[in-house]
C-alpha cells in the first residue's frame, strides 16, 4: 500500500494478480490506497511542531519557512499549483489554532515513475511562511530508532483518517532483509534510495505518505531521515514500511528549495 492514497499493499507470495487491498498505498487521494500509524500514540501539541497535513490526504514536514516536503506520489507533478491547502501547528487538525496555508507551486523529482521506482519526493512552495520550527535533513549516518507519525488510518480495515496526529517508535530494517522480503512478494525495492523500518503491529498505514521518519539528535533536537512512501499492508510481519531515503536525495531537495526561490 502507499501510505497516502495508496499503501503498497501485498499478501504472500505475489503468483496471481494483486487484489484491491494488494497495491501500493499513498496519501494523495487520487492514487491507490493511504497510510497511518499503527500501534501508535496520540501527539502532544508542539511535540513535532514542523508536521503538517495536505489536503489531498498526505502528510510532510516544514522544511524551510514556506516549503514542504513530502512525497512525490502525493502531487500531481512540478509546475504551478494552488489547489494543495496545508494545515500546520497543531495536532489536532480542529484546532482553531491551526495555520492554514495553501501551495503555490510544486516541484517533484525529475526520477519519479511511481512509489516503488524510487525517486519519491517532492517539495511545495507556500504562500506565506509558517511561524514554527522547520526539519532538517538528514546528510547520513541514520542509525538507532526512527519516529514515525501522522494523521492517517490505524489499520488497514480502519474506515478512516484521523483527526489527532499520531506517534510512534520503530527500529530500522536492514536494507538485504527488506528487500529479500518483498522480492518474495514480487516487488524489487530501490535499495540505494530507500530505507526501512517497523515492526509487526508498528507502521504507518494509509494517509500517511509524504509524512516524515525522524531521529533524534546528539543534541535532543530531529532531523529528518525518511518520506513514508510505500508498502504491503500496514504493520505486516514481513514488510517493513519502505521510505524515500532522504540523505541520499538531500542535494537534490536542497536545489529544489532554491529554485523555489
Amino acid at each position: 500500500m502507499v501510505r497516502n492514497a495508496v499503501s503498497v499493499i501485498l499478501c504472500g507470495a505475489l503468483i496471481a494478480p494483486l487484489t484491491t487491498g494488494d497495491v501500493p498505498a499513498r496519501a494523495d487521494g487520487h492514487a491507490p490506497p493511504q497510510r497511518v500509524v499503527v500501534g501508535g500514540k496520540l501527539a502532544p501539541d508542539g511535540r513535532f511542531p514542523w508536521m503538517v497535513r495536505l489536503s489531498m490526504g498526505c502528510g510532510g514536514a516544514l522544511t524551510a519557512p514556506r516549503v514542504v516536503l513530502t512525497a512525490g506520489h502525493c502531487v500531481a507533478g512540478t509546475g504551478p499549483d494552488t489547489s494543495i491547502r496545508v494545515v500546520a501547528g497543531v495536532a489536532d487538525l480542529k484546532s482553531p489554532n491551526a495555520i492554514v496555508a495553501r501551495s503555490v507551486t510544486v516541484i517533484r523529482a525529475t526520477g519519479f515513475h511511481g512509489e516503488t521506482n524510487g525517486d519519491d519526493w517532492a517539495v511545495i512552495k507556500l504562500d506565506r511562511a509558517i511561524d514554527r520550527p522547520v526539519l532538517p535533513l538528514s546528510r547520513g549516518g541514520d542509525t538507532g530508532p526512527q519516529t514515525i507519525m501522522g494523521w492517517g488510518q490505524t489499520s488497514e480495515t480502519s474506515p478512516q483518517q484521523q483527526r489527532r496526529l499520531r506517534y510512534a517508535t520503530v527500529p530500522l530494517v536492514p536494507d538485504s532483509t527488506c528487500a529479500a522480503e518483498y522480492r518474495g512478494a514480487g516487488v524489487e525495492l530501490v535499495v540505494d534510495e530507500s530505507i526501512c523500518a517497523g515492526s509487526p503491529g508498528i507502521d504507518t498505514c494509509q494517509g500517511d505518505s509524504g509524512g516524515p521518519m525522524v531521529r533524534r539528535t546528539d543534541r535532543n533536537g530531529w532531523v529528518q531521515t525518511g518520506i513514508v512512501s510505500w508498502g504491503i499492508g500496514c504493520a505486516r510481519k514481513g514488510y517493513p514500511g519502505v521510505y524515500t531515503e532522504v540523505a541520499t536525495f538531500q542535494a537534490a531537495i536542497r536545489a529544489a528549495i532554491r529554485r523555489l526561490g
